[in-house]
């Protein structure tokens, strides 16, 4: 059975690329694990839906959400304030 989200990524090691997939069937597990990339600086390659290819738009979507997890979490571990504050200072989701 296919998982219903399915991330392809590539790692790069000593100027070779390799690329791996990752499938789960929780979209907010999706989300974090694209946002784990984006730390990484993993280039991620596509995201697939039920065994397509995401539309642009909802591709977009995911990245940016994932991006704005990231950018929650750095700014409470440099500010040292909690999730609720820096939604509300930053509008970043927590």
């Amino acid at each position: 059975m296919l998982p219903k989200y399915s991330i392809e990524y590539t790692v790069t090691f000593r100027k070779h690329d390799f690329m791996h997939h990752m499938g789960t069937d929780d979209p907010v597990a999706a989300e974090e694990f694209l946002e784990e990339l984006q730390e990484r600086s993993y280039k991620i390659r596509g995201i697939k839906h039920d065994g397509t290819d995401l539309p642009q738009k909802d591709f977009d979507k995911m990245v940016k959400t994932a991006a704005g997890i990231l950018a929650s979490r750095r700014i409470c571990a440099s500010l040292g304030i909690k999730g609720e504050e820096e939604k509300y200072r930053f509008g970043f989701t927590a």
